[in-house]
C-alpha cells in the first residue's frame, strides 16, 4: 500500500486546495487582483483537471477491483470444491468398521476374561467354604446322640 504523500489523488487534492487558497488570498487584495486573477484562473482550470484525471484513475481501479472479484467469485462458483471418490469413501468406510469392529471384540474378550476369572474366583470360595463346612460338621461331636440318651432315661 502506498503511503498517502505517494497517492496521486491527495497530491492533487492538496495542490488544488493551495491554488484555491492563493486565488482567495489574491482576491482579497484589490491592487493586484487584477494581474493575477486571469493567471489563477489559469491554475484554477489546472487544478480542476488534475482534479479530475486523480478521480478517473481512483474510478479505473475501483472497477478493476470489481472486475477481478467478480472472476474470483466466477471461478468459485463455477469449480466444483468437492470431490467424492466412491472407491475411496467405501475403503475408508471398511477401515473404519473394521476398526470399530476390533475395538468391541477387544472390549467383550475383556469383559469375558473379567467375568470368567471372578466366576473362577467365586467358585473356588465356594468350594473352600463347603469344604470347610463339612469338614467342620464332621469334626463335631454328636453331642446329638447324647442328648437322645439323656431324654430317654
Amino acid at each position: 500500500m502506498k503511503p498517502i504523500s505517494r497517492h496521486p489523488l491527495v497530491r492533487s487534492t492538496v495542490f488544488a486546495a493551495v491554488l484555491l487558497g492563493g486565488h482567495a488570498a489574491c482576491q482579497k487584495n484589490d491592487a493586484s487582483a487584477g494581474q493575477a486573477t486571469g493567471k489563477l484562473d489559469d491554475i484554477s482550470q489546472q487544478a480542476s483537471q488534475k482534479l479530475d484525471q486523480a478521480a478517473n484513475y481512483v474510478g479505473q481501479q475501483v472497477d478493476a477491483a470489481k472486475a477481478t472479484a467478480q472472476q474470483n467469485i466466477d471461478a468459485a462458483a463455477s469449480d466444483p470444491s468437492i470431490n467424492l471418490d466412491p472407491g475411496a469413501l467405501a475403503s475408508q468406510v471398511q477401515a473404519n468398521l473394521e476398526g470399530a469392529a476390533s475395538a468391541t471384540n477387544a472390549a467383550v474378550n475383556k469383559a469375558m476374561s473379567s467375568t470368567g476369572a471372578g466366576l473362577e474366583s467365586a467358585g473356588r470360595k465356594l468350594q473352600q467354604r463347603s469344604s470347610e463346612a463339612s469338614s467342620n460338621s464332621q469334626s463335631a461331636p454328636t453331642d446329638g446322640g447324647d442328648a437322645q440318651k439323656q431324654m430317654d432315661k
